[in-house]
């Protein structure tokens, strides 16, 4: 089906509108038509898609496209066309459901998206430049994409070719069931580019019927910032089920504080059901609301714990549990590290930490940069290049252990595999390159 909109647009100089695509080098959540030539000033349109939920008219669609719109029309593939009424969106999964005045559609197959594998084929069918009906496929690249300001959505990505107009669009498995709702692009053009995000659709449906029974999604503050597991992560951290939600940050003063939640901490479960990712937590806290308390089961330095919570409701400007953004993998060292000083210190906001002054061979092509800033080995801060030697003295060849990296105000603990050979020089202490820079 298509989706058209028509939104309220402050011009904001004396050219003609700009399209509304990704900038250079970022992710973009806009996958807007471009502004027609000859369009009223006052107004931009925008086109999407979107998929049927029920048969009495309730559609799905993206978030992004229905924003501050003031009017939406929806036309099916039968030719009929249907104003549209916005029963509710959220921002942060980027999820939108629309009520119009029919009976007897034929709602879209749904599928279960915990069941795609990284090189499944998928397909997408569209209205990419208002051309309703377009098919492209592909297949999964990567599942669980947690993607810098993008809240708890654990994307999937395809290549599966996506362009403007396409967003809200459905993303089918091999059987013809739904697994996906079409949302980001990574774009330094405007247009495709061989990487395409999508909501999965377990998450996309569960946040539609919430909006359809509450009209908005109300989330419930934990004050963390989150990081979903992987199988690397789980192995530095001993653990076996690669599940859960990290502890990357406490917010002083806030609920996860007052529980007892120390950065490196995983949540392993929420009132006895287990957690499976920082989203499904997020979801859960929801129901559960901020009256009564809730218990967390965590796992700290190799033991099981538990803790009780008071959420409290998310405050005008607070945090949400973002995903941590990703910095990359580091399977070994080649890094110079010195001591941080005061003034950078007071600068980056922290205390302590190890600054990467350089990263060479296999470190440096995994995305390792000077300027990156340790914080913490596990659960174990890093004050010292000494602290550093010693968390990796302790470590088996063949290990991991994951390290907390702060860069451009952003921190993800990342998992690094310890070699025979970078062990050997710790034992040795052949870091000469490390010195503490001037204060």
């Amino acid at each position: 089906m298509e989706i058209s909109t028509i939104n309220a647009w402050v011009p904001s100089g004396s050219g003609d509108p700009e399209p509304e695509f990704a900038p250079l080098d970022s992710f973009g959540d806009q996958l807007a038509r471009p502004q027609p030539i000859g369009l009223a000033r006052g107004e931009a349109r925008d086109l999407a898609s979107g998929f049927v939920l029920t048969a009495d008219g309730y559609i799905v669609s993206s978030a992004h496209v229905l924003w501050d719109a003031e009017e939406a029309q929806v036309r099916l593939q039968d030719g009929r066309h249907f104003a549209a009424r916005l029963v509710g969106l959220d921002r942060i999964t980027d999820v939108a459901l629309l009520k119009i005045d029919a009976t007897g559609l034929s709602p879209a197959p749904i599928g279960d998206s915990s069941k795609l594998a990284v090189g499944d084929w998928v397909a997408a069918i569209g209205s990419p430049f208002g051309f309703p009906g377009s098919v492209t496929a592909g297949i999964v690249s990567a599942k669980n994409r947690a993607l810098s300001g993008s809240g708890e959505t654990p994307f999937l990505q395809t290549d599966v070719a996506i362009n403007p107009g396409s967003s809200g669009s459905p993303l089918f498995n091999a059987d013809g069931e739904i697994v996906g709702l079409n949302s980001l692009i990574y774009s330094g053009s405007g247009g495709y580019m061989g990487v395409s995000f999508s909501v999965p659709i377990n998450l996309a449906v569960d946040i539609a019927w919430r909006l359809r029974s509450q009209g908005q999604i109300r989330r419930a503050w934990l004050g963390a910032r989150l990081q979903g597991m992987t199988a690397a992560l789980a192995q530095s951290f001993g653990v076996r089920d690669p599940t859960g939600a990290l502890v990357v940050q406490v917010t002083p003063g806030g609920p996860a504080e007052q529980a007892g939640l120390l950065r490196g901490d995983i949540i392993t479960a929420f009132n006895g059901a287990k957690v499976r990712d920082f989203s499904s937590l997020a979801l859960q806290m929801s129901d559960h609301g901020t009256s009564t308390p809730g218990t967390l089961e965590i796992w700290r330095e190799g033991r099981r714990k538990t803790a009780t919570v008071l959420l409290a409701e998310a405050p005008a400007g607070a945090p949400r549990p973002l995903a941590a953004q990703a910095v990359g993998d580091l399977p070994r060292l080649g890094l110079a590290l010195a001591e941080s000083g005061k003034d950078l210190q007071a600068q980056l906001g922290i205390d302590g930490g190890l600054l990467v002054r350089r990263a060479t061979g296999v470190a440096r092509s995994e995305g390792v940069q000077a300027g990156d800033v340790l914080i913490a080995a596990n659960e174990s801060r890093l004050d010292s290049v000494a602290d550093f030697d010693r968390a990796l003295s302790r470590l088996e060849p063949g290990s991991s252990i994951a390290l907390l990296v702060l860069r451009d105000g952003n921190t993800a603990y990342v998992p690094l595999r310890i070699p025979a050979a970078i062990r050997r020089q710790v034992d040795a202490g052949t870091d000469a390159q490390s010195k503490p820079i001037a204060q």
